[in-house]
């Protein structure tokens, strides 16, 4: 174990843990727990999204696919980036008008019922429980490669980390450590894109015109159809990246941790900005990889291409560089794992325990206690099945995940938010085949058992789930005054923010 890269490990810990020793004492109430009392900012918030949504995936496996595939690597981060754009413009703000502590809150405020809140709950704890595994078995595997510890052991201490932030920290503690692993990555990534030029006496067309000599593509490093020979494959997975954002149940909650709509607009936009310029200085560490490391030298040490980042980062800065680089990676895992612990938690302990089993009638401080032991309960759910997995393809769950959040979550919110017509059978029959179509896709696809050769299943599976709803709304009574009420809600919200302001 190289003694540099612990201290930095260590400091990440130490710093994280006292952020939730102060959040704890300002984590009292389930106003508190939950959404941070709508005490953030929009800026802070923004800053907390990105901190949620960029992965250590996003990070180091973007990095290196532009570094390997050149184009293709970059459609990656730009599915990415427009996916904001359609969150702000469609979902921001219903969902901070209607929504109290869940996802499934918004939903009921149009279609009130136990039995609606608990197919919207499961379905968001379904996705953020496959969400989470793939990211701590990746994160398992580089802390075992960094730091030489057993990949169980490295799941574990990362798994009771995101629980202890949850469990005592709630909302409040989640959003601080988000928002200072942006902080990090941001100057981190900066830091490396500057010494990288400098190294090149900034002459990006020279690294440019390196990279090109370097990468065993050649001069076809900048155009498509280097990882992606498919058609039909990239588009499908260019619109499941776009539209999987909208239906991530730990990306929605974030909207409701500001006091009003036009902070939380402010939160989706300063979030596409920040995420705009990460992804922007990955293309240009993805190209210095492949111009000062080579394509040899990467495939060598990982032929996924995810230690790209480490690689450069070593090239141009030695020991230290690199260890600050392997903290800031530590950093994003945390984030984005605490974030899908409590958006699970939140579903459970809010609308299953509190809303279907309680009936609402639970004392305030009962609900906090059953919260918390939810979340060690999720974390230690989560840490068993990431140790089971160690050597499943990781590639394989992420692809479920944003097939089922683009295929379910996003078709019924944009069906309950927009559509008239639309009902509580159309609600449950989107759910049940945008689920059911990309299940069955996945395992059909060459991540699968290979019968059919489409890798992403979105381009079928999210039509499949607008089509289920339209199908179940028209076979259907006509619900036209569920979709009145849920006007007049956002109607007079919107007034009274008006005369607040």
């Amino acid at each position: 174990m190289n003694f540099t890269y612990f201290i930095f490990f260590v400091v990440i810990v130490i710093g994280t843990l006292v952020i939730t020793h102060w959040a704890a004492e300002r984590s009292r109430t389930a106003h508190q727990f939950y959404v941070a009392a709508g005490s953030l900012s929009g800026m802070q918030n923004g800053m907390a999204i990105a901190g949620d949504f960029i992965s250590a995936a996003s990070f180091l496996g973007i990095t290196g696919l532009i570094a390997l595939y050149g184009y293709d690597g970059f459609l990656y981060a730009t599915g990415f980036l427009i996916s904001y754009v359609i969150l702000l413009l469609l979902i921001v703000e219903p969902i901070h008008r209607l929504g109290t502590y869940s996802v499934a809150d918004v939903v009921a405020a149009r279609f009130p019922g136990n039995r609606m809140r608990a197919a919207v709950a499961i379905s968001g704890i379904c996705i953020s429980v496959l969400y989470m595994i793939p990211q701590l078995v990746a994160s398992g595997l580089l802390i075992r490669l960094l730091l030489g510890v057993d990949f169980r052991v490295a799941v574990s201490i990362i798994g009771v980390l995101m629980t202890v932030y949850v469990a005592f920290g709630g909302m409040l503690a989640t959003s601080w450590v988000q928002i200072i692993k942006t902080v990090l990555l941001m100057c981190g990534t900066l830091l490396v894109v500057f010494i990288l030029l400098s190294w090149l006496n900034w002459d990006f067309f020279g690294l440019i015109a390196d990279a090109v000599e370097q990468s065993p593509h050649g001069e076809s490093f900048f155009y498509p159809g280097n990882l992606f020979t498919n058609s039909i494959d990239k588009i499908s997975l260019t619109v499941t990246l776009m539209l999987g954002t909208s239906g991530l149940p730990h990306i929605l909650i974030r909207f409701l941790t500001v006091n009003n709509a036009k902070e939380a607009r402010v939160s989706a936009m300063s979030a596409s900005w920040i995420i705009g310029l990460f992804y922007i200085m990955t293309l240009i560490l993805g190209v210095g990889t492949i111009a000062l490391v080579g394509s040899e030298t990467l495939i060598q040490a990982d032929s996924s291409g995810n230690l790209a980042a480490l690689l450069l980062a070593k090239a141009v800065g030695g020991d230290f560089l690199i260890a600050f680089v392997m903290a800031v990676a530590f950093a994003t895992i945390i984030a984005v794992v605490t974030g899908l612990i409590f958006a699970a938690t939140s579903s459970f302990a809010h609308d299953i325990y509190y809303h279907l089993w309680k009936k609402k009638r639970v004392e305030e401080k009962k609900q906090l206690q059953v919260a918390r032991m939810v979340a060690v309960v999720i974390g230690i759910l989560s840490i068993l099945l990431s140790i089971g997995m160690e050597e499943s393809n990781v590639a394989f769950l992420v692809s479920i995940t944003f097939a089922i959040a683009a295929s379910t979550l996003f078709p019924l919110l944009i069906l309950t938010f927009y559509w008239r017509r639309f009902n509580r059978i159309g609600g449950y029959s989107t759910l049940l085949s945008g689920f059911l179509t990309s299940i069955i896709l996945v395992v059909l696809g060459p991540e699968g058992i290979g019968i059919l050769p489409l890798s992403n299943p979105g381009i079928l599976s999210i039509p499949a789930g607008f089509a289920g709803g339209v199908i179940g709304a028209m076979a259907g009574k006509k619900d036209e005054k569920s979709y009145e009420d849920l006007f007049l809600k956002l109607y007079s919200d919107k007034q009274e923010a008006v005369s607040h302001d």
